[in-house]
């Protein structure tokens, strides 16, 4: 056989790709990993940015008379629902006492040292008073947020709970924003966020719109109660009751004022009564733009004598 001599030039390998193929090769590498770090900062986008399924919007609706009694037998047409002035087609109508699911957040931050135990013999009166078929998680949070229970239908806090002491700062926000999502994944139609602090966030990450964002996009009412120390500061008192307001008032809850005695008793039965004879109701929006604005929610009833509580509006998807 013969040998071809040494500086005879070799034929390029079939295996081996020539110059202009390896530098397309290295080419396309790199926009595969640019396009996958694009989609990476995208997904982190995402997840900073709680939106509203604006494919079906649910309202739970309190019907009260004059002299605050719960109004039931009330049918569809008696319910007219407004969009930012735009009347909205109705597609779900229900008025079943169903089950609902609660999420207790305790403030056990350093601004509760002498409210500590008065907050959690608040969240043994609310749990006491739920029915069998509803469930409830416990949470608290000071510097950071720590689900204490899982939902479940025990009426009993976690033995955990009485072994907090206060400690760090307020991270309210973050509280809200970690309840409604995992209230989210609930199947009850009926979810509450209840809320036992004094109000003033120090710590969290989430802004309060993106809280109430995360609360409203998961149909759940936000029941608040102030637990401030009467000798707090005025002026610091009142900002924080206002963010509890905030909360209670734009998702259709309610704000307590009295963190104890027979007041918050009764506040609280009124509030399991309230949570158990809701109307449901559900429209599509004719505005379909996802230009991530906020949609005031406007109710009217045909018997003007009537009053309706409901949360006044949520914020559209963002495109």
């Amino acid at each position: 056989m013969k040998i071809p001599p040494t500086d005879a030039p070799r034929r390029p390998s079939p295996f081996r790709p020539r110059p202009k193929t390896r530098t397309l090769l290295v080419i396309l590498a790199l926009l595969s990993l640019a396009v996958t770090a694009a989609h990476v900062v995208r997904a982190r986008q995402d997840d900073e940015v709680v939106r509203v399924n604006a494919d079906l919007v649910v309202l739970n609706v309190t019907v009260t008379d004059a002299g605050g009694q719960y109004v039931h037998k009330l049918s569809r047409k008696d319910f007219k629902v407004l969009e930012d002035g735009v009347e909205q087609r109705v597609s779900l109508f229900s008025v079943e006492e169903t089950p609902f699911a609660a999420a207790i957040l305790l403030d056990t931050s350093g601004s509760m040292e002498t409210r500590i135990t008065l907050a959690r013999a608040a969240a043994v009166r609310f749990l006491d008073g739920l029915r069998e078929e509803d469930v409830a998680s416990v949470y608290h949070f000071d510097s950071k947020v720590e689900q204490l229970s899982d939902f479940r239908p025990g009426r009993d806090l976690p033995p955990v709970a009485y072994d907090l002491g206060s400690k760090g700062m307020t991270a309210l926000n973050d509280a809200v924003l970690q309840a409604a999502k995992d209230l989210a994944k609930r199947p009850e139609k009926r979810r509450t966020i209840i809320i036992l602090s004094d109000g003033a966030d120090t710590k969290s990450s989430a802004t309060p719109e993106k809280a109430l964002n995360a609360a409203l996009a998961a149909n759940a009412t936000i029941y608040t109660v102030d637990m401030s120390d009467p000798q707090m500061d005025q002026a610091a008192r009142m900002s924080a009751a206002a963010a509890l307001k905030t909360f209670a008032n734009k998702s259709g809850g309610r704000f307590v004022s009295k963190p104890g005695g027979r007041a918050l008793d009764e506040a609280f039965r009124e509030i399991l009564q309230e949570l158990s004879n809701q109307y449901t109701i559900g429209y599509r929006p004719q505005n379909t733009a996802r230009d991530g604005r906020w949609r005031a929610i406007q109710l009217k009833l045909s018997r003007p004598e009537l009053s309706a509580r409901t949360r006044n509006g949520y914020r559209a998807p963002k495109s």
